[in-house]
């Protein structure tokens, strides 16, 4: 009996994970606009995954396509946010700050800034601390290009 639900469990697994429609958000999709120049300034990891997240974004061939320049700059700080009784930090908070320009035919279009930040617990084994770290900074420079990508959408649409 034991068996016979194991494979049951395991056929509907299998068919569910294959009837999945994961698709990569940005890969699929054409948008009306081009980046021409995208200029990174600041920390190399945040802006690696911008870079990639904007090289995902396949680009529409049209008479009606714009290209914009963006220029880049980010930084990250890491804040002690909390400490123990002993005067050890215990919780850390790390603040991704971003300024981006759009420009197109050398005018200024959007000038933001973007900040995003999560609170996390130290950990004693540092190694994991800094695993913790640079996946907390993966995602947050995620979504970081996410919110810049809208804003151009945003731009297009006007």
């Amino acid at each position: 009996m034991i068996k016979i639900f194991k494979r049951f469990s395991l056929t509907i697994l299998f068919f569910s994970l294959l009837s999945c429609a994961y698709e990569p958000i940005f890969s699929e999709k054409n948008y009306n606009f081009k980046t021409g120049k995208v200029i990174l300034e600041g920390d190399k990891d945040i802006n690696r995954i911008i870079k990639n997240r904007f090289d995902l974004i396949k680009n529409n061939v049209g008479k009606d396509e714009k290209i914009y320049d963006i220029l880049i700059n980010s930084k990250k700080n890491k804040i002690i946010a909390a400490k123990d009784s002993k005067g050890d930090p215990s919780k850390f908070e790390l603040v991704i700050e971003t300024r981006y320009q759009v420009n197109r035919n050398q005018e200024i279009l959007l000038n933001s800034k973007i900040i995003k930040n999560n609170i996390y617990n130290n950990v004693s084994d540092k190694f994991k601390l800094e695993q913790n770290e640079k996946i907390i900074i993966d995602n947050l420079s995620e979504k970081v290009s996410e919110e810049i990508i809208a804003s151009i959408i945003n731009l297009n649409d006007n």
